[in-house]
């Protein structure tokens, strides 16, 4: 900046409100700045701005990991959303493990972001409550509702979303109706096998423990998990809690002779582009990321500015009919 004043005859002072568009400047004055530091390859240093206007105006985003389509469709929605807001994105993993996601946490608040987006599948809710409360910059908490600060976090109706699905497979005459569930340590799982079991118990329909298996929502673990249901019950339809879950499945119940939906019917979860293209094309409940992260970015933005944000209520789910689910055939 120096070199710059010199160059263009002007002060420090000058130059600042000329670079942050602040004060009355000449127009004369102005393009003589600009020249000189086009002429020097001049560019001003972003950290020692943010630490100087205690703003960076960058967002951090902490996904629990990169794989999958669920996550590259979150990250291209967050890129649009902070493009709009006029920030830059720093993304980082939290390797589906609280305390690297602690890390990931602090160490964006280092960099200066001037808010946080933390999708996490792990850390505890009081731990989440209590890092929003604490932390020096706002942080929204995506895949959790918290009641304690429903304006700090963006949350699918897990419980509903899942009841419906499992609802909709009572309606078709379905009562042997088996369950791939993901890490049931999740809270996520944990609220989807709420929802599960309450559409079984809400029609009479006994929950029996032998008819949900766990997977780890990929492909194999779907595979393994619905082999493993197979050897030990019968079950004319199946819910998965994540559409590569319900993949691997489709392959096993291939290998068991089973045809989808006339010996089992299958439904999946999350929409993921895979699911049309399945034959038979899957059945799913469509999550809403694109607007959930539209959403949390916009309130994050908001915080970040001093303004006042709403509480947020959870997203619904939405039901994507497709072709492999049909009525119960009857023996």
């Amino acid at each position: 900046m120096v070199d710059v004043c010199r160059l263009a005859g002007v002060s420090k002072a000058t130059v600042s409100r000329v670079l942050n568009n602040t004060g009355p400047v000449k127009e004369s004055t102005r393009q003589a700045v600009y020249e000189a530091i086009q002429t020097l390859n001049y560019r001003p240093n972003g950290l020692a701005q943010a630490l100087a206007s205690h703003r960076s105006d960058t967002v951090g985003l902490i996904l629990s990991n990169f794989t999958g389509s669920y996550f590259g469709t979150l990250l291209r929605q967050a890129t649009r959303s902070a493009d709009e807001a006029g920030k830059q994105l720093i993304v980082t993993d939290g390797h589906d493990d609280p305390k690297r996601e602690l890390d990931a946490v602090n160490m964006l608040v280092d960099r200066r972001c001037d808010a946080i987006v933390l999708y996490s599948r792990h850390m505890p809710d009081d731990q989440l409550v209590q890092l929003i409360r604490e932390l020096p910059v706002p942080l929204i908490a995506m895949n959790r509702y918290l009641q304690a600060i429903p304006d700090r976090s963006i949350a699918l109706a897990q419980v509903s979303a899942a009841h419906m699905a499992t609802e909709y497979l009572l309606n078709l005459g379905h009562r042997r109706i088996a369950c791939i569930t993901r890490p049931v340590h999740q809270p996520t799982a944990q609220a989807r096998l709420q929802g599960y079991r309450e559409a079984l118990l809400a029609r009479g329909v006994k929950v029996e423990e032998t008819m949900i298996e766990e997977g780890a929502n990929t492909i194999p673990s779907g595979y393994e998990a619905c082999k493993k249901l197979l050897d030990r019950v019968s079950f004319s339809a199946l819910v998965c809690f994540t559409d590569y879950m319900a993949e691997g499945a489709y392959r096993a119940l291939s290998e068991k002779g089973l045809r989808i939906p006339d010996d089992v019917s299958v439904f999946g979860f999350d929409d993921a582009p895979v699911a049309a293209y399945m034959v038979p094309a899957l059945s799913t409940i469509h999550v809403p990321i694109e607007e959930m992260t539209r959403t949390a970015f916009e309130q994050a933005v908001r915080l970040a500015a001093g303004k006042e944000a709403p509480p947020i209520a959870p997203f619904q789910g939405r039901m994507v009919l497709r072709e492999s689910v049909s009525v119960v055939r009857k023996n």
